[in-house]
C-alpha cells in the first residue's frame, strides 16, 4: 500500500454543514449529522476557512440567536476542526473565479473556498451549498439507511 492510502481524508466544512448542524429548525439537520458521524468514523481531516467561520457566526446570529452562534463558534474555535486563513493568492484566485464564471451566482466566500480547496488539494466538501457542484466538487452526501 501506498503512504497515500494511510491518509486520512482531508474535508472543507461550508457554511450551509455549520448552520444544518446547529439549527435543529433547518432542512438538513438530520442529514448533516449523519455526514458528521460518517467523518468522525472515518477520522476525516476537518477544515473549514475564516470566510466560512465569518459567514456561519453572520447566519447563526439571524437563525438561532447571538447566545447559541457565540457558543458554536467557540466551539469551533477549540475543537478538531483546522481554521486556514485565506491568503492573498486565495483572493487573487477567487475573484479570478468570480470573473471568470460570470453566468454563476457565487459568492466571494464561495470562490475563496474553492481557491483553498485547489491549493490544498481537498476533494470532498460537506456542504448543502449547491454552487460547490457547479464549479466542480462533489459535496458529501448522507449513506442511505
Amino acid at each position: 500500500m501506498s503512504p497515500r492510502q494511510y491518509e486520512r481524508p482531508k474535508v472543507l466544512i461550508d457554511t450551509a454543514a455549520f448552520v444544518a448542524l446547529s439549527d435543529r429548525r433547518d432542512s438538513m439537520h438530520r442529514v448533516a449529522h449523519q455526514i458528521r458521524g460518517a467523518l468522525i468514523a472515518r477520522r476525516a481531516r476537518l477544515l473549514t476557512t475564516n470566510f466560512i467561520f465569518a459567514e456561519t457566526h453572520a447566519l447563526l446570529v439571524k437563525r438561532i440567536g447571538i447566545n447559541a452562534a457565540l457558543e458554536v463558534c467557540h466551539a469551533l474555535r477549540t475543537g478538531p476542526i483546522q481554521l486556514v486563513r485565506i491568503s492573498e493568492e486565495d483572493e487573487e484566485r477567487a475573484f479570478g473565479i468570480l470573473t471568470r464564471y460570470t453566468d454563476k451566482d457565487f459568492s466571494y466566500t464561495d470562490a475563496t473556498s474553492f481557491a483553498v480547496m485547489e491549493r490544498l488539494g481537498i476533494e470532498a466538501v460537506f456542504t448543502f451549498d449547491h454552487h460547490f457542484g457547479q464549479y466542480g466538487f462533489q459535496p458529501l452526501t448522507a449513506d442511505p439507511a
